[in-house]
């Protein structure tokens, strides 16, 4: 047999490192055992967890139902909505309290959300969403992040999170909500959501809010 040894570290005795050490988190329901590991918030609260498990369905089609093709799709967003006077509203509760979940387990640490960053196939396969998607060669490169907020085939989507994000922050209280844009390429894309983003209701300095940018791809870099 190998010789070993075993070291035994008590991590309550450890020091704190000067580097800020954030969770990524998606699921509401690890928040509350989560936050209580050492942290200094969460670097990354990933929406689409939320949006797939707690929503189901495409927010194109619960905007217009009337879309939807399909009769067992539009039975199943009847069934899925049934109690909420609009689709919208149904996406905007259950969206604000799952990352106020997230929030407020945290509270008052920062938690920095990412906006959707679905790819159209991932978008395609949520309920009624087939028919507000186009098939793409490379989804990773397509339709997605910045470029998709203020697209005409999704704009009224993106309104729809940011109105949740904004209960989260002024209903619910958790200021310590930051957002954050994904996938960006381009300066005029970031100034576009940015402004897009203040009409509806989220003013970057307005209550605290900060906006931040993902740096995913090599140009985020340089601009």
């Amino acid at each position: 047999a190998l010789a070993f040894e075993v070291r035994r570290t008590d991590i309550a005795s450890l020091e704190r490192p000067d580097t800020r050490i954030m969770l990524i988190l998606a699921n509401p329901e690890l928040a509350f055992r989560m936050s209580f590991l050492p942290n200094d918030g969460v670097g990354l609260a990933r929406m689409e967890f939320i949006i797939t498990e707690y929503i189901k369905a495409h927010p194109m089609a619960l905007l217009h139902p009337e879309r939807v093709s399909g009769i067992a799709e539009r039975r199943a967003l009847a069934e899925l909505t049934r109690g909420y006077a609009h689709g919208a509203d149904f996406f905007i509760e259950r969206l604000s309290e799952g990352i106020g979940t997230i929030a407020a387990a945290f509270y008052p640490k920062p938690v920095i959300v990412r906006m959707s960053d679905f790819k159209s196939n991932e978008y395609a396969g949520l309920l009624g969403g087939q028919g507000f998607e186009s098939q793409e060669a490379n989804p990773m490169l397509g339709l997605r992040g910045a470029s998709r907020y203020t697209h005409p085939a999704y704009a009224e989507g993106f309104a729809l999170e940011c109105a949740a994000m904004k209960r989260a922050r002024e209903e619910l209280g958790l200021t310590n909500i930051k957002l954050m844009i994904p996938f960006c390429r381009r300066i005029e894309e970031a100034r576009a959501v940015v402004t897009r983003m203040r009409e509806l209701g989220l003013a970057r300095g307005e209550n605290g809010l900060e906006i931040y940018v993902m740096c995913e791809i090599p140009n985020n870099v340089l601009l």
